[in-house]
């Protein structure tokens, strides 16, 4: 395990073909050929005796929460030598295209869908983040990378200067690069409407997978020094607010909760009527023995694990998955 997680930080000098041998809990799954929109495999790992959860989750790539709720019960900064914690790899995929960046804010999760060369597998790339705080909502909808910036200058906005300053945190007008700067070393500038917010890195890792920011989007250090090598100007970015997301898999209906999110970003307490809701749709006329109890517990729960509650009566019905646009327009709205 260990030479694997030094690999990691390898595969993107390595070809798709490289990166699809990677084991479960990498960060780059191949698309499924039949349109499924189920990926990957949960695996886990032993904790040792100087392993906290945020450790574990940034060797990972799994966020601050993400990993808090896949192990309900385990101390967050002394797990215990020997402790087995999950390492959620299993995702429903968001719904919509699977092209550019999708960001789907209640699970603290971005999807990366690079266009495959000729003859490559599709995959999908998928890192946690960070997304706006109370007061400073990260913007819902579509828009696109406008620019790219290697070790940027931080130009705190006049509101967040004075928020530091009535906490007895003054800011300078400007942070170079370096290790002050929350911004790291690496941004994608997007566009937003008549203004602009960016996605770049941090020098507060253990903070990744939280509603922290100023409504830009925070990655690790190392996630989105890849990211930024993999993504061109003018990529198209869908950001969605999702965080019950449903399918069927061969007869069986899968249930993937997150805690919701208001409008400012916050984690809010899951609606039993959104599940509802959510289930009718992927019903549809379909027939199925809906364990209720349990989806309900899945919903109050929101560990993000995908989970079996229902069976369809006649698996024979159920329509496969629905094929997924190629490209999406490049125009902000």
């Amino acid at each position: 395990m260990n030479q694997a997680r030094k690999s990691r930080s390898l595969l993107w000098s390595l070809s798709w073909v490289g990166l699809l041998a990677a084991p479960g809990w990498a960060s780059v799954y191949p698309l499924p050929s039949d349109g499924s929109p189920v990926v990957g495999s949960d695996e886990s790992v032993q904790a040792v005796y100087e392993d906290t959860l945020p450790d574990i989750a940034h060797r990972y790539s799994l966020g601050y929460y993400e990993i808090i709720r896949a192990n309900p019960g385990v101390d967050v900064w002394l797990p215990g030598a020997g402790t087995r914690l999950v390492l959620p790899g299993r995702r429903i995929l968001p719904a919509g295209p699977r092209a550019g960046l999708v960001v789907n804010l209640p699970e603290h999760r971005l999807y990366y869908y690079p266009k495959p060369r000729k003859g490559e597998q599709p995959v999908v790339i998928t890192y946690p983040v960070s997304i706006g705080k109370m007061d400073w909502r990260t913007p819902l909808g579509d828009t696109r990378v406008i620019a790219k910036i290697r070790h940027p200058a931080w130009y705190p906005p006049e509101s967040i200067r004075k928020e530091h300053a009535e906490n007895g945190d003054p800011l300078p007008k400007v942070v170079g690069p370096g290790p002050d700067n929350p911004l790291g070393d690496f941004a994608l500038r997007l566009a937003a409407g008549n203004g602009e917010y960016m996605l770049h890195g941090t020098n507060n890792p253990t903070a990744v997978g939280m509603a922290v920011t100023h409504g830009c989007i925070r990655m690790y250090p190392e996630d989105v020094a890849a990211l930024f090598a993999l993504v061109p100007v003018g990529t198209p970015v869908r950001l969605v607010n999702e965080p019950v997301k449903v399918a069927w898999i061969e007869g069986q209906l899968l249930l993937e909760a997150h805690p919701p999110v208001d409008a400012e970003g916050q984690s809010i307490e899951p609606d039993v009527q959104l599940l509802s809701q959510k289930l009718d749709q992927a019903l549809g006329s379909n027939i199925a023995a809906i364990h209720w109890d349990l989806a309900r517990a899945t919903l109050a729960a929101a560990s993000g694990i995908p989970t079996l509650v229902g069976l369809a009566a006649d698996p024979e019905a159920v329509p496969a998955p629905a094929p997924q646009a190629a490209s999406v327009s490049q125009t902000t709205h």
